[in-house]
């Protein structure tokens, strides 16, 4: 039997590293695009929770600040499924026979 998580345990990657990473080093948006190599407006759709977080991005955070690119991808992941578990019910599918 897996173990399910609760919906509200799954915190959006670009939210977390908002919140844990940028936020707290006081940088900018447009400093930390620039520094990282990403347009301004990706960047902020990002941290903002309205895009998912990309593997390329997440390499990008690992080495802009050490934070192991699997972690967020994981992290993403987990935010995802939750995200589609929520509306598991709407989904209409039939099992298939064996």
């Amino acid at each position: 039997m897996a173990i399910k998580m609760h919906a509200s345990l799954a915190v959006h990657a670009g939210d977390w590293l908002n919140t844990e990473i940028v936020a707290p080093r006081g940088m900018t948006i447009k400093a930390l695009a620039q520094h990282i190599g990403v347009s301004r407006q990706a960047l902020s759709t990002l941290l903002n929770g309205r895009a998912n977080l990309s593997a390329e991005m997440a390499i990008r955070f690992e080495k802009a600040f050490g934070v192991q690119a699997d972690t967020l991808m994981r992290m993403q992941t987990a935010y995802d499924l939750a995200q589609a578990r929520a509306h598991a019910d709407d989904i209409k599918v039939e099992r298939l026979a064996a």
